[in-house]
């Protein structure tokens, strides 16, 4: 694994930059949406007394539910400075006391190791993005309090990964151009697809942004195109190697396989820490 994937953030996708377009949007319904999905990952409607660590956090959205479904402290981290930003902006723009911070940390920083451990270790569809998703699984799970909840979310692995880690590549690397040429057909085709599988596509629209964890479509639609780098895993892979560092699985959603003529899912996991690993 080259380690400047790991490393510099040149070579990933700006994320940060569109969620910094996302939170523009962010209403009190988009942050009902990622309460309700927060609650369904961890299998509670209730964070009270627990502590929350959110690696690769975005907009700050899911950090904003953690704190307002009781969590006693919430640490956001990401590589990139805009979704630290927004994050923090995205927070107190909802929440008033002083029991989070937003902080710009690599998974792989020797200071994340130095981190305490968390009631609840959450990423969703982050860890596959780091140039050695194996890796920073296993930094996750070292983070994990004993009786903990890992909850994490890795694309399913399909026939077509190989040719979507070459577009991700190619949009990361391209311009503005390119990347509106890209997203206008992927954009295009899929909503040939609703139509085709008579499907009404402003619906498909509408009800993914009011259902997808408080996520729009077009948003998630440049977020996959340009989502390098990127690895995925089924769901048997990641259970077995999560299993061996010491945790117990609790729960899956969306593993069933797909072809990925249209990208891949992620599928949900949540494990409960049962021994600290070595």
């Amino acid at each position: 694994m080259n380690d400047s994937l790991k490393f510099d953030q040149s070579t990933h996708f700006e994320f940060g930059k569109n969620w910094v377009e996302y939170s523009k949007h962010i209403s009190t319904e988009e942050i009902a949406d990622a309460s309700s999905e927060l609650t369904r990952l961890i299998g509670t409607d209730s964070l009270e007394g627990l502590s929350f660590l959110d690696i690769g956090c975005g907009s700050g959205i899911h950090s904003l539910a953690a704190l307002m479904l009781g969590a006693d402290k919430v640490l956001a981290i990401d590589i990139d400075p805009d979704s630290v930003e927004t994050s923090r902006a995205t927070i107190e723009k909802y929440w008033k006391s002083d029991n989070f911070h937003a902080d710009l940390l690599n998974i792989f920083d020797p200071e994340f190791s130095n981190l305490p451990q968390f009631d609840v270790v959450y990423s969703w569809g982050v860890l596959h993005h780091t140039g050695a998703m194996w890796d920073a699984i296993e930094k996750a799970n070292t983070r994990v309090a004993l009786g903990g909840q890992l909850v994490i979310a890795i694309y399913r692995k399909t026939p077509l990964c190989g040719f979507w880690k070459w577009e991700k590549r190619l949009f990361t690397s391209s311009g503005s151009f390119v990347r509106a040429l890209l997203t206008s057909v992927y954009a295009a085709l899929k909503i040939l697809w609703y139509l085709l599988r008579l499907k009404n596509p402003i619906r498909k629209i509408k009800q993914y942004n009011q259902g997808k964890r408080g996520m729009h479509w077009k948003s998630d639609v440049i977020d996959w195109l340009g989502g390098y780098p990127y690895e995925s895993a089924s769901a048997v892979e990641i259970v077995r190697f999560v299993e061996s560092n010491g945790f117990t699985h609790q729960y899956s959603n969306k593993t069933k396989s797909e072809t990925g003529v249209f990208g891949s899912g992620c599928a949900e996991y949540r494990f409960l820490k049962h021994q600290p690993s070595d």
